[in-house]
């Protein structure tokens, strides 16, 4: 179930990402929903998928706070 969590949140994330705000609330949800250890695959994920996307690093400071 907790993987299954961590897929929904990938897909929540990247059909936000348009929108700084959006994108930046649904992932303080996450790192209040997910487990320890998905919250260090997500910081992962995050780096990889915002490389291209400048306008939503302010989001990465959410990670980097935890």
């Amino acid at each position: 179930m907790a993987r299954a969590m961590f897929e929904y949140t990938k897909t929540v994330l990247k059909k936000v990402s348009f929108n700084t705000d959006l994108f930046c609330r649904e992932l303080e949800k996450a790192l209040d929903r997910l487990l320890p250890y998905e919250v260090n695959e997500l910081t992962i994920w995050l780096k990889q998928f915002t490389a291209n996307k400048p306008d939503l690093y302010v989001c990465l400071a959410l990670v980097n706070n935890e």
